[in-house]
């Protein structure tokens, strides 16, 4: 499903504009954000270590948790890539469930679909 940003509830609105934020500000591939159960966001980048490698969308998520989050309400990242990855829709749905909605925008921050964790 094609979502036009205009279009777009203000909370996920918001969590778009935080994920290009976080990429922008960060000069990461891949910016993301979370909302939790309370409306609490999470806002990560790509983590790229010779140790340790986490997508943009896995580190906000285990930010959520490390906070104590216990469920997510949507999920956003802004990448290249045309859809969210299948490890990415893994985590989201891990903690949100299988409907939880997956915002995927470009780097202009436009939203090019709207795909669920499941």
């Amino acid at each position: 499903m094609t979502a036009d940003s205009s279009a777009l509830d203000p909370e996920d609105r918001k969590i778009v504009t935080l994920a290009r934020s976080a990429r922008a500000r960060n000069g990461v591939p891949e910016g993301a954000a979370v909302r939790d159960e309370t409306g609490r966001t999470y806002v990560a980048g790509t983590v790229a270590l010779d140790s340790l490698k986490l997508s943009a969308l896995q580190t906000a998520v285990a930010m959520a948790v490390a906070s104590g989050a216990k469920s997510l309400e949507a999920a956003a990242v802004v990448t290249e890539a045309e859809t969210a990855s299948d490890e990415d829709r893994a985590v989201v749905r891990d903690l949100g469930g299988a409907q939880t909605p997956v915002l995927v925008a470009g780097p202009d921050g436009t939203v090019r679909t709207t795909v669920t964790a499941g």
